[in-house]
């Protein structure tokens, strides 16, 4: 159920405030510390960030689609890293519970994801099955009343902190989705080891590892929703919804970056006069603009069709793909602006056109949209 206006302005203005206020002053210390202060995820906790998705009657806020990327449009204002810590429990690592889980998972895992307590992992990408997913080697055989998973899961966000990890495994050796099913695995289970943390070319503080399983032995109950093969296509179904959360970030990183450009426009001189009377300099300003309001409209347009209970695999690609883009655009944009300044880890722009390489990369790469997208059109208007 929707929240009236006056509750989702509230909600709003006060995710704005601890962003202005909170995160922004923390950007530095995230970046040189690579972790999260515990005082701020304590106060994420405390805003319900890490409920966002979740239904009230497991302690979470419930947003709809557009509720939860007009939330994300103000946390896409800072560091990505802040917005990752949370996002898992958001997304990927509570939703697969949310749309298929028994309501005894759904007990016992989602208050805990979305108070915070339990941060959630998605472990579906290996070491030989990235974009193609269904060629992943993970295995789970079944012994007794029990399953033994033995795989390793690579680049898996926030594995190093995460205390739950929703892991695909082969249940049946056909290359088939209902050969694919999903485990709900405490990160304490005997047979789990953790990789070191990634060292990265952005995103300090959003934490990624290798995750291995060596005769990992679950009991049964551990399935997904108690039911062989579905694993596969939940997974798509929670990357459908990811992806419109992370053009709406990035929506909002573009924002800040040209909010920077332009300030820096304004202040800096050259040839005795501020360079944003430079008409060049302009362009680049007015082509920003113009893409992050496509990209602003395209995800809250997908977004009202998602609550609307429409098939929407090929607009929140359409999103992924174009908003992801768009963000690395404008962060080469107010690079540029910069000048010198901009190659300078001082200043804010540096660090954020590291961190946007991510975003055409994880939750399926541009190419991977193009196929999703394409697909989808040639059913759509054959």
């Amino acid at each position: 159920m929707a929240l009236d206006q006056e509750t989702l302005t509230l909600l709003i203005d006060a995710v704005r405030r601890f962003v202005t206020e909170r995160l922004v002053p923390a950007e530095d210390e995230l970046a040189n510390s690579g972790a999260v202060p515990e005082d701020i995820v304590r106060e994420m906790r405390d805003l319900g960030l890490f409920g966002l998705s979740i239904s009230p009657d497991y302690g979470g806020l419930g947003l709809t689609m557009e509720e939860e990327v007009r939330v994300v449009f103000e946390l896409g204002q800072t560091s990505p890293a802040f917005r990752s810590l949370a996002g898992t429990n958001i997304g990927i690592g509570s939703q697969s519970i949310v749309l298929a889980g028994t309501d005894a998972q759904r007990a016992e895992y989602l208050p805990r994801l979305a108070s915070g307590e339990l941060i959630g992992s998605f472990a579906l990408t290996e070491p030989d099955a990235g974009s193609d997913a269904m060629s992943l080697r993970t295995t789970a055989q079944r012994d007794g009343d029990d399953y033994i998973i033995n795989g390793t899961k690579r680049y898996i966000t926030n594995a190093p902190i995460a205390g739950l990890f929703s892991v695909m495994a082969r249940t049946a050796p056909e290359r088939r989705a209902d050969s694919i099913s999903c485990f709900l695995v405490p990160v304490g289970t005997p047979g789990i080891t953790l990789g070191k943390p990634d060292k990265k070319m952005g995103q300090a503080g959003a934490l990624t590892c290798d995750v291995v399983f060596d005769n990992c032995r679950v009991p049964a109950s551990a399935l997904l929703g108690g039911q062989e093969g579905t694993g596969f296509r939940t997974s798509m179904r929670v990357l459908d919804k990811g992806r419109l959360h992370i053009a709406a970030l990035c929506v909002g990183i573009a924002e800040r970056l040209l909010r920077d450009a332009v300030r820096y426009a304004l202040e800096r001189k050259q040839f005795g006069q501020p360079i944003a009377e430079f008409q060049l300099v302009q362009a680049m300003i007015a082509d920003s603009q113009a893409e992050l309001y496509a990209a602003r409209c395209m995800v809250l347009d997908a977004a009202r069709l998602r609550d609307r209970g429409e098939n929407t695999t090929m607009q929140a690609a359409c999103c992924k793909m174009y908003a992801t883009e768009m963000v690395g655009r404008v962060a080469d944009r107010a690079v540029q602006i910069h000048g010198g300044a901009g190659y300078i880890s001082e200043y804010a722009v540096e660090r954020f056109y590291r961190d946007v390489r991510l975003f055409r990369l994880f939750e399926g790469t541009t190419q991977i949209q193009q196929l999703v997208i394409a697909r989808e059109a040639l059913k759509a208007y054959a």
